[in-house]
């Protein structure tokens, strides 16, 4: 297995445990990777690699569409040499400020003005899937597309935004946890240990190439309850306070309301149903944050 991660964002830390016997790590950028690796070398693709997070696309507006576009770009093409089956990892962001509940793979998509560098994620996201269903259509290459649903867990950190990870952290210490508007727009949170064992099935059912998928769960709950869950599940006196968007984002930032998956096409192709229980990430992802505190609490000892 060969794995590539500039780690802009990333841990390489996350890869303790793995069987090194069995894992090539690359850091540096997909497209640099691909000029040492043959397409010989490789038996499928799993390209999870962009740009994340609210606040780093807001602050990194050119290095969020370059790195969706550019990097989305060589690896599709670097699989067309060979057909080798790829999956690339879309977001429900590509929905956009559609006002369809639930949001089904077909629907048609609204964006706000190009002035918002908010969108441009959601942009660079839409440009990847064209990019990948025209490889299917011009190329025949086996590509599947994945839009996720807010994929939380342990391991995953606040510090781009990630809401869940930031609401743990600040419960764990003990400060306020901050919920940004109104707190009532509502989100589908779903573990990720519940979504990696799908994505290969997805990838090995030539059925399902040339494909869109909504991946997560179909759940919803108030960012508000889910600052209060976070509270409760582990026990906090944290307080609660709202955060103008204007003051966490900039002036004039653009939220959607409700984002919720359909997700009948993804059932029918694998069975997928969501096991792992909001309360349970929640503490996982505690203990994760809390043990690696620790454990660079002891590093500087």
């Amino acid at each position: 297995m060969v794995v590539v991660d500039d780690l802009t964002t990333g841990c390489r830390g996350n890869l303790e445990g793995a069987n090194d016997s069995h894992l090539t790590f690359m850091e540096m950028s997909v497209s640099q990777a691909l000029r040492s690796l043959g397409p010989s070398e490789i038996d499928e693709i799993y390209h999870l690699a962009a740009a994340v997070g609210v606040r780093l696309v807001i602050d990194r507006p050119i290095g969020t569409i370059e790195t969706n576009v550019l990097q989305t770009s060589a690896v599709l093409n670097f699989a067309a040499e060979a057909t080798i089956p790829i999956l690339i990892a879309s977001t429900s962001e590509v929905y956009g400020k559609s006002t369809q509940i639930p949001f089904a793979e077909d629907d048609d998509v609204v964006y706000g003005p190009p002035s918002q560098s908010r969108w441009a994620y959601a942009c660079s996201k839409a440009i990847d899937e064209h990019l990948a269903l025209a490889h299917y259509q011009q190329n025949d290459l086996p590509v599947v597309v994945v839009r996720f649903f807010n994929i939380v867990g342990p391991r995953q950190v606040g510090r781009y935004g990630m809401v869940l990870p930031r609401f743990v952290a600040s419960a764990l210490a003990g400060a306020p946890i901050e919920v940004y508007g109104d707190g009532r727009q509502t989100r589908c949170f779903c573990d990720v240990r519940d979504v990696v064992a799908i994505l290969p099935k997805l990838l090995a059912d030539p059925t399902c190439a040339g494909g869109l998928f909504n991946l997560g769960s179909d759940q919803p709950i108030e960012i508000r309850a889910l600052a209060e869950l976070v509270r409760d599940a582990l026990g906090s006196r944290s307080p609660i306070v709202k955060v103008p968007y204007d003051r966490a984002y900039g002036q004039g930032f653009d939220d959607l309301r409700h984002r919720q998956p359909d997700l009948t096409r993804i059932r029918q192709a694998t069975g997928f149903v969501a096991q792992t229980g909001l309360v349970q990430t929640i503490r996982d992802l505690a203990y994760e944050l809390d043990h690696r505190s620790s454990s660079s609490l002891e590093s500087t000892v």
